[in-house]
């Protein structure tokens, strides 16, 4: 699905800057810098859903530990 992007002068000086250090095209930094974003949002979901069970899990044993 085609999508036209809209971006500020600062996010274009932004996205070209990224795009050159990394030597790829516009498009491509946009596409990496999204993937990445998505990917990191899903680790941080696993490390929030692990440490949660781990609370709960050991939440004797913190409560015992902390007094």
């Amino acid at each position: 699905m085609a999508m036209t992007l809209r971006l500020t002068d600062e996010d274009t000086q932004a996205l070209a800057l990224l795009a050159e250090a990394e030597g790829i095209s516009r498009h491509e930094a946009a596409l990496r810098a999204i993937r990445e974003a998505a990917a990191r949002r899903g680790h941080e979901a696993q490390v929030s859903a692990a440490s949660r069970q781990a609370r709960e899990r050991y939440a004797d044993l913190l409560d015992r530990l902390g007094r």
